[in-house]
């Protein structure tokens, strides 16, 4: 009895020897007849135990070899402002612990136990990207094999700071690593190697991880590159997780209601602007724009430039655009109707060549034109009421004869006047279905670019 006492307080002595002697320790013997059906005795392992502080291996000259595989079980949450991946995963370590070995014939055929992590040593294996503090549960177990190879896992949520490029959002793509690297041991003393290969790790985690319904997981690839700081030289994993965030919530909340508004205030084209009813309703549609916009506000990101609000932005301009042109028809159909003023010359071959291409050139200069100077032009449809009368003679020209000079004036000078309003007024609808096509032209090709980047 009081030999076993002498033993153990001597027995860190010995051991603390036993590793300044580089390749002289020897591995423990564990003695079975604690094994048995009412659990492993306590003492059989309390040499292991009593070494948790150092590394385990028998020459510190050797690393030693950490495999290390995770499972992506679920993704929170994707933080675009804090540029944060928030996801749960668990996180396996395998190593070996020479000094633990048993024979499995002498100890009823026990080839794994469970132990207590608080009784092991621990690599510090930990995630560069890691933005949070880790709180992991306490009192896990490992399991440890008859070969003293020790299977550690812990469940991590893990909040990871990721660069996220959200143009192209709801239709992005994000690509996250997570680095898994030591903080206290160099490839001196610890080397990382993978428990499962990596397509093993994507396909596992792509068939269990679980999501609000925002994001997919799309595979995962890794690298091996060395984190040099100062003279020391760390080994490290880093994976390279990518995600797809699912568009379809927002294209029903957001895409959808704000290309039918478009289309309606593409349809009012065809309400007659000399009705008056084409300013309100654009006015009453692009104030119903705005409160959508507002309300869709918290579904967007609130940093950087989406793409998504740029296509806002140009809907917007285009239903304002629309309303400032049928202010201006307005405009030119009242200015017509109450006192229309001259029209220039050029501007009435133009009229004249948008009404009938054939005809590029002004006509020539009719009969009875006193001025010889200016080029009288005739449009179709429209009746001229001095070549009319020249035309007409009969009673008319009998009872216009017959009028006082000044009533007669009168009568020409209210027939240029009407002829003066048909022009602005065709004019007028000239104009407004010029630049309803360019409205149309213009939607497409900005609708048909957002799509091309999109799918880009």
């Amino acid at each position: 009895m009081g030999g076993d006492w002498f033993c153990r307080k001597r027995f860190p002595f010995y051991l603390v020897l036993s590793l300044l002697l580089q390749g002289r320790g020897s591995t423990f013997t564990i003695n079975c007849s604690g094994f048995g059906q009412h659990g492993v005795n306590s003492t059989a392992l309390d040499p292991v135990f009593d070494r948790k502080a150092f590394r385990p291996v028998t020459n510190f000259s050797n690393p030693t070899r950490v495999n290390i595989s995770f499972t992506l079980s679920a993704i929170r949450d994707v933080d675009e402002q804090l540029q944060l991946l928030s996801s749960f995963l668990w996180l396996e370590m395998v190593w070996d612990n020479p000094f633990i070995s048993w024979n499995p014939e002498e100890c009823e055929g026990i080839t794994k136990i469970s132990v207590a992590t608080d009784n092991l040593w621990l690599p510090d294996i930990f995630i560069i990207e890691f933005m949070d503090v880790d709180n992991t549960p306490k009192g896990l177990t490992a399991y440890v094999s008859n070969e003293g190879r020790i299977r550690y896992k812990k469940p991590m949520q893990v909040a990871s700071i990721c660069r996220l490029d959200i143009f192209y959002f709801p239709f992005d793509q994000q690509n996250c690593t997570l680095t898994f690297s030591s903080f206290l041991y160099t490839v001196d003393s610890m080397l990382l190697g993978m428990e499962k290969e990596v397509w093993e790790i994507a396909d596992i985690s792509r068939d269990i991880v679980q999501t609000h319904g925002e994001w997919e997981l799309l595979g995962i690839t890794k690298a091996t590159p060395k984190m040099s700081l100062g003279t020391n030289l760390y080994d490290q994993i880093k994976f390279y997780v990518a995600i797809r965030r699912k568009p379809r919530l927002y294209v029903i909340n957001l895409l959808v209601p704000s290309g039918f508004l478009v289309a309606i205030d593409a349809l009012s084209f065809f309400l007659p602007a000399e009705s008056g009813n084409r300013a309100p309703f654009k006015i009453t549609l692009l104030l119903g724009y705005n409160v959508f916009l507002l309300m869709m506000n918290d579904l967007l990101p609130t940093s950087g430039t989406p793409l998504i609000s740029v296509y806002f932005a140009l809907c917007l301009s285009l239903m304002v655009v629309s309303l400032l042109e049928t202010i201006f028809i307005t405009y030119l159909l009242h200015m017509a109707t109450t006192q229309p003023p001259p029209m220039p010359q050029w501007l009435h071959s133009l009229l004249l060549h948008c009404s009938n291409p054939r005809k590029c050139c002004p006509t020539a200069p009719q009969k009875g034109n006193k001025d010889p100077g200016v080029a009288h032009i005739s449009l179709p449809g429209l009746k001229e009421p001095e070549v009319t009368a020249e035309k007409m003679p009969g009673p008319r020209e009998a009872v216009m004869d017959e009028c006082p000079e000044p009533a007669r004036a009168q009568q020409e000078h209210e027939a240029q006047k009407q002829h003066l309003v048909d022009l602005w007024v065709q004019f007028s609808h000239v104009m407004d279905a010029l630049l309803f096509h360019l409205y149309l032209l213009f939607m497409a090709s900005s609708i048909i670019t957002v799509i091309v980047l999109w799918n880009t």
